[in-house]
C-alpha cells in the first residue's frame, strides 16, 4: 500500500504519468487490407494494463536527464522539437528502456514499454475492425489536418482522445514497443499476451509520424527500426501493470 501512495515530485511536479486502464479481453489483431506483415488477422487476448494517456514529453524527459546525468538526445535544443509539451524525439529503444527503469525506481511502480498487441488493443479504443481510432474516415477528415505537423510533432493532447482516453495514439510520433519485430510473426503468435519473437535485429514500433505524407497510421499498421537508431519522429509512451 505504501507504494501506491508514494507520490514523488521534482520542483512540485508529480512524476507519475496520467494513466488509463485498458481492460483485459479478446480483440482481432491485424488487417486484411493492410501490408503483408499485418496478416493473418488473428484473435488475441491481452491482460489488463495501464497505459499513459500521452507520449512522454520533453518536460517529462528533462526530469530524467537531470536526475541521471544522461546525455540529451539529438535535436534537444532544436526549436522545432524543444517545446516542453512536445513529445521527446530521437530516443533510441535503449534510452526509452532506461527512462522506464528510472521512472520505476523513482515512483516504486513498474513502468515499461507496451507490447505491440497491447498497443493495438489500446489504439482501437474498445472497437474492433475500425481502420483508425475514430472509425474508418480518412485522416484528412480530422480537424485542421492540413495545417498540422508542419515542422515537427505537436504538443501532446491537443485534440480529442480515443475511446480509452488516449491522446495521439496513432499520430505525432512513432512509439517504441517492447517486442522484437518479425514480418511473419502473426503466423506463429500465441493467442494470449504475445510478446514478439525471442530475438531479432529491429524493434517494433507503432503509430504515425509528423514527418510522413500520411501523418496518421491505421491501428493495425506496423513499423520497425534497429533499436539503436535515433530518428526525429520516434518517441514513446509508457505502460504499467496493475
Amino acid at each position: 500500500m505504501a507504494a501506491a501512495n508514494h507520490r514523488p515530485t521534482i520542483n512540485g511536479t508529480e512524476l507519475k504519468p496520467a494513466l488509463r486502464r485498458i481492460p483485459e479481453g479478446w480483440f482481432w489483431m491485424g488487417s486484411e487490407s493492410g501490408q503483408d506483415n499485418e496478416r493473418p488477422v488473428h484473435r488475441v487476448w491481452v491482460d489488463v494494463l495501464l497505459l499513459a494517456v500521452r507520449q512522454v514529453t520533453n518536460a517529462d524527459y528533462e526530469h530524467f536527464l537531470r536526475a541521471t546525468g544522461a546525455l540529451p538526445p539529438p535535436f534537444w535544443e532544436d526549436p522545432n522539437f524543444a517545446h516542453p509539451e512536445q513529445p521527446v524525439v530521437a530516443i533510441s529503444w535503449f534510452e526509452a528502456l532506461k527512462y522506464c527503469e528510472w521512472l520505476s525506481s523513482t515512483t516504486r511502480r513498474k513502468y515499461r514499454l507496451p507490447t505491440e498487441a497491447e498497443w493495438e488493443r489500446a489504439a482501437r479504443g474498445g472497437v474492433d475492425g475500425n481502420l483508425f481510432p475514430w472509425g474508418d474516415e480518412p485522416p484528412q477528415s480530422l480537424p485542421d489536418y492540413g495545417e498540422r505537423w508542419k515542422t515537427g510533432p505537436e504538443p501532446a493532447a491537443r485534440y480529442a482522445p480515443n475511446g480509452y482516453g488516449l491522446y495521439d495514439i496513432c499520430d505525432n510520433v512513432h512509439e517504441w514497443c517492447s517486442d522484437w519485430y518479425a514480418p511473419d510473426y502473426y503466423a506463429v503468435s500465441p493467442e494470449h499476451n504475445p510478446r514478439g519473437p525471442e530475438t531479432g535485429q529491429r524493434r517494433a514500433s507503432r503509430g504515425g509520424s509528423w514527418r510522413h505524407h500520411i501523418k496518421v497510421a491505421r491501428c493495425a499498421a506496423r513499423s520497425s527500426i534497429p533499436p539503436e537508431f535515433q530518428y526525429a519522429d520516434y518517441g514513446f509512451r509508457v505502460a504499467c501493470d496493475l
